[in-house]
């Protein structure tokens, strides 16, 4: 993997991140953290090469991100309109808060059957994000998860 196609660091519009306790703040700690040790990110049509810095911000119902050289530089803002997410963003925190309440008190099995779901409506997810993204941003799947974590997190209210 070339080096140059990816991010280096991310951050999140914390005017905009929701705090709604340790199970999600965790979540957004650990996706920042995976997404800056692996990922893949081209932009796509231009020249211009990472590594890159992103900033994940809502802004008038939009996820941007606000890509610059790892100096900070400006590269490129891209937004995406939020309302194709919003089933699977509102689907998919519904389905963690049971996830996070069975692993207090459910039995493995229903554990196993609810982290399941889960992880279909987070693939649903980052396959919507990367579809939206085509054309501006090249993404592999483990980096669309991430960024996808990132935007549920972000899109809390």
């Amino acid at each position: 993997m070339n080096t140059t196609d990816r991010v280096c660091a991310v951050t999140l519009d914390e005017g905009t991140v929701a705090r709604r306790g340790p199970e999600i703040d965790r979540e957004r700690k650990v996706a920042i953290f995976d997404l800056v040790e692996e990922n893949h990110f081209v932009l796509e049509g231009r020249e211009s090469a990472g590594p890159y810095a992103l900033h994940l911000s809502i802004v008038d119902n939009r996820l941007v991100f606000d890509v610059r050289r790892e100096d900070g530089a400006p590269v490129v803002a891209i937004g995406l309109s939020l309302s194709p997410f919003r089933k699977v963003v509102k689907d998919y925190w519904q389905i963690c808060e049971s996830y996070y309440e069975a692993i207090k008190h459910a039995m493995p099995s229903r554990i196993e059957a609810i982290d399941m779901a889960r992880r279909g409506l987070h693939n649903e997810g980052s396959d919507l994000l990367r579809e939206r993204l085509v054309g501006k941003v090249a993404l592999d799947d483990n980096t669309a998860r991430r960024l996808f974590t990132l935007l549920c997190v972000l899109h809390l209210r």
